[in-house]
């Protein structure tokens, strides 16, 4: 942790009072430098689909690499790029689709934003209020949440639309119907008083992870992409995290009445393997005057690592099961957080969060957070945190993990919140810094 702190800026920040380094892993369960065994509901932050050694990847994996080729440039052809491209074209829902590879999400956010604003000739963007889009240049310029989002100068020219927290929309009375029209008045106006004559793009994720699994509510991006397509405004779907999967659907904005323009990829597709992108309609993809290249991305290796991830998805129906037992994960965490501190089980799938509050006040409770955290990890559970106000437990398993594992976890969450008092009367907890 010292040597961590010398060559790595404070700004990169560790889990835990004492942070854990994973050594090995098989399966949903992974190994510490401590010698304990942890069960891993947090996947290297939805990256890892499938778990760990899993041996249709090392297979992919090690076949490429017995070719000598790691690497070539997307200045040759690479078979596995062209093959995987095909894969998420058809996968992609999208008219006519092109697929551009980068190595990360952030990377693909950038291409996005570079796709929409020169096809439509406008640096004007729309986000959503409390959305993360990765930690480049343009992507932060885009995020809604203020604790990640860029100082000083930024590229784009940026308006919020309300997020699907009825909540801190000030609309919590609101059934979905309403609230869905309540958001699209609101993009109305922003569009007629906020932004210039043109806008580009709307930039939406269909459940904010990063703001603690937060959906979309039933019609809102129906709703949305109505008001967008009456002003000739480009739809993103940002599924970087929602891809694969990993909400029930292979694409998180499958549950709703909705096709985007463009949609951005990475995280889970690669099993660990750096590989991101962007699939679109032709019109918009083709729209760059000049040559463009990602000297990374599309890389031999990822995409064989890729292609068999898709390949186990698609033969074990991973949607499907991540479905089921997301449904089984909210039950039995509904039937056991009786705590009047725990606000909401919320989330789609296996992206899911426990949120904490003040049980008076009803205020974000970011104390009670860290601790639960870390007490799930005491007991022998990885899990993230995060949300718009850092009160949230986040949960995201590989999409192989069974039902045992998910009660397994279940019941540690339980304990774990247990173990950590709130409300008034409460110990007073010290606050660890993230650093």
């Amino acid at each position: 942790m010292d040597r961590h702190r010398a060559v790595l800026p404070p700004w990169v920040p560790l889990f835990y009072d004492e942070p854990l380094e994973i050594e090995s892993g098989s399966g949903r369960t992974v190994r510490g430098a401590d010698g304990r065994d942890y069960l891993d509901f947090y996947a290297g932050v939805a990256v890892n689909t499938l778990g760990y050694d899993v041996p249709e990847i090392r297979e992919a994996v090690e076949r490429k690499m017995r070719t000598g080729i790691v690497h070539s440039s997307t200045f040759y052809l690479v078979r596995e790029q062209i093959d995987l491209a095909e894969r998420i074209a058809a996968a992609s829902g999208i008219d006519d689709p092109v697929v551009f590879f980068t190595t990360s999400g952030s990377d693909a956010v950038e291409t996005a934003l570079l796709l929409a604003t020169q096809f439509r000739r406008s640096q004007q963007v729309i986000a959503l209020r409390y959305a993360y889009h990765g930690r480049s240049f343009g992507a932060l310029s885009v995020t809604g949440d203020r604790a990640w989002q860029a100082q000083g100068f930024t590229p784009l020219r940026v308006a919020y639309a309300r997020s699907g927290d009825k909540r801190n929309g000030g609309l919590a009375g609101l059934d979905d119907a309403a609230y869905a029209e309540a958001c699209a008045e609101d993009l109305q106006e922003i569009i007629a008083t906020g932004t210039p004559e043109r806008t580009a793009a709307m930039l939406v994720e269909p459940v904010q992870g990063v703001a603690g699994a937060v959906p979309l509510v039933p019609g809102q991006l129906r709703a949305y992409a109505d008001v967008l397509e009456q002003h000739d405004i480009l739809l993103i779907a940002d599924e970087v995290q929602t891809g694969w999967g990993r909400t029930g659907r292979y694409w998180g904005y499958q549950w709703h009445d909705v096709t985007p323009d463009l949609l951005v990829f990475a995280k889970g597709v690669g099993s660990g393997f750096p590989l991101g992108g962007v699939v679109g309609r032709r019109e918009v993809m083709t729209s760059l005057p000049g040559a463009s290249v990602s000297t990374f991305g599309g890389n031999p290796l990822a995409c064989a690592a890729a292609l068999a991830t898709l390949d186990y998805v698609d033969a074990h129906d991973l949607p499907a099961h991540a479905l089921t037992m997301g449904r089984l994960l909210r039950e039995t965490l509904d039937m056991k957080l009786k705590d009047p501190g725990v606000g909401h089980v919320r989330g789609t799938g296996l992206l899911m969060a426990v949120e904490f509050v003040d049980p008076l006040s009803r205020e974000p409770d970011v104390s009670r957070a860290l601790r639960v955290q870390e007490r799930c990890r005491h007991r022998g559970l990885l899990v993230g945190l995060g949300g718009a106000f850092k009160n949230c437990l986040r949960i995201m398993p590989p999409l192989t993990v069974t039902a045992a594992e998910v009660r397994q976890a279940a019941d540690i969450i339980a304990a774990a919140v247990d173990d950590v008092p709130g409300g008034e009367g409460a110990p007073a907890l010290p606050t660890p810094s993230l650093n």
